[in-house]
């Protein structure tokens, strides 16, 4: 399971990936919060006195690179001067296109022809466009500028030449998991069909995973799409046929047979008039092969000791692409952690957040490198994981028994780049705990990760203040949290309750909760739960001393925020599946605000002092509110009460006691984090 700060839904295409190169040194790799000046590469420049993109602030460059489909992010303004310099851009990954902008301190022609795109862009809809295609580029454009390009970069020229060719061969990895999703998902057929001369379909093609628009203003409007006239695709986990009832997923739960086709690793396949399950490596024969093959590749070349638990899992990796048989990747990939790797890798199927019916594995591929960090906090929870079990146990009640539990506290990683599932067109991952399903899981022997290099850079950091200034009245204010500390708290708590209490492979009269309640719903309950732990456990934590009241009460507030924003996402696609985070979060508030631990006065000023009408936390309200919900939820799952869940939905999800509008718009007024990467070898 993972902890979002982002849509669940991708699409998919597989991409170009590209990255420069320069001197190899023997130092350890570090993570740049932004880029020095790109290496110098063999093209014809242009004066740099030329002013390209002149008058384009930062923030409508990178925006307008997006418009234009091109691999190009302003980093930072160094000198302050409010104009793009040479040592302030960035070449992207996993775009069709690899052009070089920088030569030494120049800026190169191909720079200067898409600074025109760029113009071009910023002018809208060209006035050639036929009038009957002009809604629907206009709507494209619209979806695209609901993000705010937001980079990952990784400074990883100090690397050893035998490390740059482990990262060079992750890259390639990389482009073939996206292959794979982008056939997953559906996307790589309609590929063909997108516009060529449609720059900003093309983009919205490649980011959102396919033609269907996914910012929250455009997402449920037919007319937005990067295909003339074409609705949502077909996904390859069902025959096309099946598809075409909007209730197959629902038919589909109901079958007797519905245990073996609606398996986490396997594809629905039509044969003989019979719908039946073939693995996953009988899908896509060749392309499964090709990966396996790479991480073979991968691994012989690992020679330093210090890496073989990397070395090992890559091994067993390739083994179960293979064979289907992931329990062998498991058992490697959970005897990793900070102590024996610098890097952090997870290739394979795992979420089923992209899949329609919410069953099916995603391909995908997150690549890390390990932040140590982490072990001072792994030191501080490591001697109460177990007693966090038998407190949540005790709390929940019968049927529920503490059982022992030995899951991996959390790693911190910085992610160099995400592939497959991993990539959401807007937000990203900021916590997983994995695998799924299979004896490690069902063990409690899996591990946990939060993500400690996203969202921390200066935009994203910025426009949360301001997101929550427009909230929360001025004292709430005062609990922001001023560090990373409170929001990596929350997510190293949401993702140990995925281990904690009912999980994984828990059963209730021989139903887990997927098959009680259905794929949708039961990822609600399972991500509430979570995010129900990651609130109950703060109070337990300042009891023993581990952390202090003003850290809890700035990791609350951290979870209010990430529920509002959820919340303003909307509670369904548009083809009306759940949207588990908005969902628990909707939960979450509502439940609150019932309990008057959090209050909304709709004649109260907004800490920014322009909005009417805002929350107010009651922290010391907080802890028995929450208890009580931590214990409903428990029960919830415990039991597999699909009526009681039910009722939670309809009256917190669907019922008017949270102010969803009212959020939507002041969260709304801000673009989405839409995750762009790129990195110096």
């Amino acid at each position: 399971m993972r902890t979002a700060r982002s849509f669940s839904l991708a699409a998919c295409t597989a991409l170009a990936l590209s990255a420069a190169a320069c001197a190899d040194t023997s130092k350890p790799p570090t993570v740049a919060a932004a880029p020095p000046p790109v290496p110098a590469v063999s093209s014809a420049a242009v004066p740099k006195e030329s002013p390209p993109c002149e008058g384009m602030t930062r923030t409508e460059f990178n925006q307008l690179a997006v418009l234009a489909d091109l691999p190009l992010y302003w980093a930072e303004d160094r000198n302050k001067d409010g104009k793009v310099d040479p040592n302030e851009v960035v070449q992207l990954l996993f775009y069709p296109s690899a052009d070089k902008w920088v030569d030494g301190d120049r800026f190169t022609p191909a720079f200067t022809e898409a600074c025109k795109l760029m113009s071009a862009a910023r002018a809208g809809v060209p006035a050639e466009v036929p009038q009957a295609d002009r809604e629907r580029r206009t709507l494209i454009r619209e979806d695209l500028m609901q993000g705010r390009p937001t980079l990952v970069y990784n400074d990883l020229r100090s690397l050893s030449p035998a490390q740059k060719t482990f990262v060079r061969h992750m890259l390639e990895v990389a482009g073939q998991i996206d292959g794979l999703f982008a056939e997953q998902c559906g996307a790589a057929p309609l590929q063909p069909q997108v516009p060529k001369d449609d720059l900003a379909s093309q983009s919205a093609f490649r980011r959102n995973w396919g033609p269907q628009c996914v910012a929250p203003k455009t997402e449920n409007l037919p007319a937005c799409s990067a295909i003339p006239g074409h609705s949502k695709p077909l996904v390859d986990a069902y025959p096309a046929q099946v598809q075409q009832d909007p209730g197959f997923c629902q038919n589909l739960e109901k079958r007797p047979d519905a245990k073996a086709l609606l398996a986490p690793f396997v594809v629905v396949a039509e044969k003989q008039g019979k719908l039946v399950p073939i693995g996953l490596n009988e899908a896509h024969p060749d392309q499964v092969k090709a990966v396996a093959a790479k991480l073979r590749e991968t691994a012989s070349g690992i020679a330093d000791p210090a890496e073989a638990a990397l070395k090992t899992y890559l091994e067993a990796a390739a083994a179960s692409f293979e064979s289907n048989d992931w329990l062998g990747a498991d058992e490697a990939w959970t005897k990793m952690n900070a102590q024996n790797s610098k890097w952090y890798v997870r290739v394979g199927p795992d979420e089923t957040y992209w899949d329609p019916c919410g069953h099916k594995a995603g391909w995908h591929l997150t690549f890390a490198l390990i932040n140590q960090d982490s072990l001072a906090w792994q030191q501080k929870l490591v001697p109460v994981r177990q007693e966090m079990e038998e407190s949540l146990a005790k709390l929940i009640g019968k049927p529920y028994k503490a059982r022992k539990v030995t899951f991996h506290l959390p790693d911190f990683i910085d992610i160099v780049l995400n592939a497959g599932d991993d990539r959401d067109p807007m937000g990203a991952t900021i916590g997983q705990s994995l695998p799924n399903w299979g004896k490690v899981a069902e063990q409690g022997r899996g591990r946990t990760v939060a993500m400690s290099n996203l969202y921390m850079d200066p935009d994203s950091i910025a426009v949360d203040r301001q997101q929550a200034e427009s909230l929360f009245v001025a004292d709430s204010m005062t609990r922001y949290p001023a560090t990373k500390d409170p929001r990596l708290l929350a997510t190293i708590l949401h993702e140990a309750t995925h281990n904690l209490g009912p999980a994984h492979e828990y059963t209730f009269k021989g139903k887990t909760d997927e098959q009680a309640f259905g794929g949708g719903l039961s990822a609600t309950m399972e991500e509430l739960k979570a995010q129900t732990g990651a609130l109950w456990y703060l109070a337990m934590l300042v009891d023993k001393g581990i952390i202090s009241k003003q850290l809890a009460e700035q990791s609350y507030f951290d979870n209010f925020t990430w529920a509002l924003n959820h919340i303003s996402r909307g509670m369904y696609t548009a083809d009306k599946k759940p949207k588990p985070y908005s969902q628990l979060a909707a939960i979450q508030i509502g439940f609150l605000l019932e309990q008057k631990a959090i209050t909304f006065d709709p004649e109260a000023t907004a800490a920014n002092g322009k909005d009417k009408g805002a929350f107010t936390i009651h922290f010391e309200l907080l802890r028995p509110a929450i208890e009580k919900l931590m214990t409903i939820v428990g029960g919830i799952k415990a039991s597999n009460d699909q009526q009681k869940a039910l009722q939670l939905v309809h009256k917190y999800v669907d019922g008017d006691i949270v102010p969803q509008r009212l959020i939507a718009e002041r969260v709304l007024r801000f673009p989405k984090a839409s995750f762009v990467y790129a990195l110096d070898l």
